[in-house]
């Protein structure tokens, strides 16, 4: 279910399918660099500004889907326009800052995005750009991001399946949604 909060700015309602805390695990591939499973949190939240606030943390996992170390960290600020078209700022812990572009589906959610520009310091690893498409598939939210280098043409590196993280907080609100005629016992409910 897509919730649409009172105080989000008009110009997201078309992204509100990203908003809340997002958890799963998705696989790492590229050349260079080690093949692994990992885990990721993501959290798009909102303050009634004209952008959503993107957080993303990654980390490798074992065999047993136990926490080795962090992969990668993002963070970065989401617009919308009034033809859907789709900005980002973002910033990586790599010591990389890009803009993307791109736009969201029509009749569905689904956003496709391009690197436009990246800017790097001196620390970072080589890195020319980029590719995502991000899907609200079944309530859950799915991505696969492409990535080049000077030497490595642009090809998937990573992809996830996350899931809505349900807080007590939203048990407590769609407590208080449900009709005061409920019956008070489960049973009589499904009766």
């Amino acid at each position: 279910m897509i919730e649409i909060p009172s105080d989000l700015h008009k110009d997201l309602v078309p992204l509100a399918f990203l908003l809340g805390d997002w958890a799963g695990a998705g696989v790492h591939d590229f050349p260079g660099s080690e093949k692994c499973n990992f885990g990721q949190e993501v959290t798009f939240t909102h303050d009634g500004r004209d952008f959503l606030e993107y957080r993303s943390h990654t980390w490798v996992l074992d065999k047993d889907g136990n926490k080795v170390r962090p992969l990668e960290t993002e963070s970065g600020f989401w617009r919308v326009d009034a033809d859907r078209k789709v900005e980002i700022v973002m910033t990586r812990d790599d010591g990389v800052v890009e803009v993307w572009y791109g736009e969201l589906a029509k009749q569905k959610p689904q956003i496709d995005l391009v690197t436009d520009a990246v800017a790097r310091t001196a620390a970072s690893g080589p890195y020319s750009g980029g590719k995502r498409l991000y899907g609200y598939v079944n309530s859950d939210l799915m991505w696969v991001g492409e990535k080049s280098t000077p030497d490595v043409e642009l090809r998937p590196y990573m992809s996830a399946h996350l899931k809505k993280v349900v807080t007590a907080e939203d048990v407590e609100r769609w407590a208080k949604a449900l009709p005061d005629d409920m019956p008070d016992d489960g049973i009589a409910f499904f009766k």
